[in-house]
C-alpha cells in the first residue's frame, strides 16, 4: 500500500518566547527564551486532487499557531510544583521562594505540566488537529484526516523534540 506524507519547515515558523523548567521536583530554571522552529509533517491518503494536504493551507495554520507563542511568556497551567495564579490585568508565578509577576497580555496560558519542548510539541500538534479537522468541514475538496501528525519543536539548532499521534 503506497503512503503519502507532507511536511512543512519555513523560517517563519518560528516563535520567540520566554519559560522557565521546573524538574526533580525541586529545581527551577532561571527566566530565559529561545528562538523556536517548528516543524509539520502529515501523513494520510491522497485526496481527488492527489493531495495529502494544501501546503498552503497547513502553512498559514501552522503560522498562526506560533504567532499565538511568539513574544509571550509561556505559563504551564497544569504544573505540580508552580503556583500560578491570573486575572485580567497579571499573571503570577509562584516557586519556593521565587516569584515572578507578568502583565497578562505578556503571556499565554498552556494547559500543559512543563513548558519543555516535548510538551509545547503536543500542544502544537493537538492545536494543528483542531484547525485541520476546522478546515476540513469547509474545505472545497475533502480532505481525509491525518492518519499520522508529527510536530517537531527545535529549542536551538541541533536540539529538538517530536511529538506523534496516531489517528
Amino acid at each position: 500500500m503506497d503512503k503519502y506524507k507532507v511536511r512543512v519547515t519555513k523560517d517563519y515558523l518560528t516563535f520567540c518566547s520566554a519559560h522557565f523548567i521546573c524538574f526533580e521536583g525541586t529545581k527551577c530554571e532561571c527566566l530565559h527564551g529561545h528562538n523556536y522552529r517548528v516543524a509539520a509533517e502529515i501523513e494520510a491518503p491522497l485526496n481527488q486532487d492527489f493531495l495529502v494536504f494544501d501546503f498552503i493551507v497547513l502553512k498559514r495554520i501552522l503560522r498562526d499557531i506560533t504567532d499565538e507563542l511568539d513574544h509571550r511568556m509561556m505559563v504551564p497551567l497544569k504544573s505540580r510544583t508552580l503556583g500560578v495564579e491570573h486575572d485580567e490585568q497579571s499573571v503570577r508565578i509562584r516557586f519556593a521562594e521565587k516569584e515572578w509577576v507578568f502583565p497578562r497580555e505578556d503571556c499565554v496560558l498552556l494547559p500543559v505540566e512543563n513548558t519543555t519542548a516535548e510538551l509545547l510539541a503536543r500542544w502544537i500538534a493537538n492545536r494543528l488537529r483542531e484547525e485541520l479537522t476546522s478546515y476540513s468541514k469547509e474545505a472545497p475538496v475533502k480532505v481525509a484526516a491525518p492518519e499520522v501528525l508529527r510536530v517537531e519543536v527545535e529549542e536551538t539548532p541541533g536540539q529538538s523534540a517530536v511529538y506523534e499521534t496516531v489517528g
